[in-house]
């Protein structure tokens, strides 16, 4: 019951609206079938969010699990500090998305920022750069922020993916003559697979929807260069009021999420043998 009541019925009432005309503070609501979506598919603003959310999702999404396997795989190696390395690597986790905003907007200040200064003192830089104020670097700077701050999730996820995996299987590769590279061809990847698939589709999901972090970083600018699908959304309901058109936005990005997660379930019960 607490679903369908918090989780079921706003997800309807907003399909709802994207069907109507419904405005904040307008008490006169119209049914206006599919205008909205329509309107959605010849919106250059929509189609740019779109785009910008695409690349978003996709870098930060590929960025964490190719990072997340390496520390995984060096956390899975027993090496000195392990303990530590992995509280530094969870420390992210810990952080809310506003405070993990507002740190590296001062980490990116283009003054007092300690991005700038290391990079000035390394004579990297001969003087500051806007980051987040820049039409070339806020989108890569953001990019960045959000493979750091989803990293601890996807490296907990496929260590223990790797610590699944029997040791005998890479004994008996070494055995056999198995180079570490041929180990992890023929034993690791194929057995850590369903993982990867796994925390690779549920951060896709996670980061095409994502908005706090960047709302804090940059609000979508400049000029809307990071302004990601739920940004724009958020933008047309709460700044310009159009809730039925915010509405229709995202039931197409529930759509979209809804598309991945068809293809995610198909990819498991492939790899589970079903026919």
């Amino acid at each position: 019951m607490p679903i369908l009541i918090f989780s079921v019925a706003p997800l309807l009432q907003g399909i709802y609206l994207g069907f109507t005309d419904y405005e904040l503070g307008n008490s006169v609501t119209t049914f206006v079938w599919f205008d909205n979506f329509r309107f959605l598919l010849t919106d250059y603003l929509f189609w740019q969010s779109f785009r910008i959310g695409a690349i978003w999702t996709v870098l930060v999404t590929v960025g964490e699990v190719v990072l997340g396997f390496i520390l995984a795989s060096l956390l899975n190696a027993r090496l000195p500090g392990q303990t530590l390395a992995r509280v530094l690597v969870l420390a992210p986790w810990a952080i809310p998305p506003v405070i993990k905003g507002l740190m590296w907007r001062l980490i990116y200040h283009p003054e007092a920022g300690l991005l700038n200064t290391t990079l000035q003192q390394l004579g990297v830089l001969s003087q500051p750069v806007n980051w987040l104020n820049s039409f070339v670097w806020a989108l890569p700077a953001v990019i960045l922020v959000g493979i750091w701050s989803s990293l601890p999730t996807t490296t907990i996820v496929l260590l223990a993916g790797l610590q699944s995996i029997p040791q005998e299987l890479r004994e008996a590769a070494a055995i056999d003559g198995a180079a570490s590279r041929a180990q992890f061809r023929n034993v690791t990847l194929p057995l850590m697979k369903p993982v990867l698939i796994s925390i690779s589709a549920l951060q896709f999901m996670w980061n095409f929807n994502s908005f706090g972090l960047v709302f804090v970083l940059t609000e979508g600018g400049p000029s809307g260069s990071t302004r990601l699908p739920m940004l724009f959304a958020y933008e047309e309901a709460f700044q310009f009021g159009n809730l039925a058109y915010a509405s229709a936005l995202g039931t197409a990005m529930t759509l979209v999420v809804g598309i991945v997660l068809v293809l995610y379930l198909r990819s498991q019960y492939s790899s589970d043998g079903g026919a």
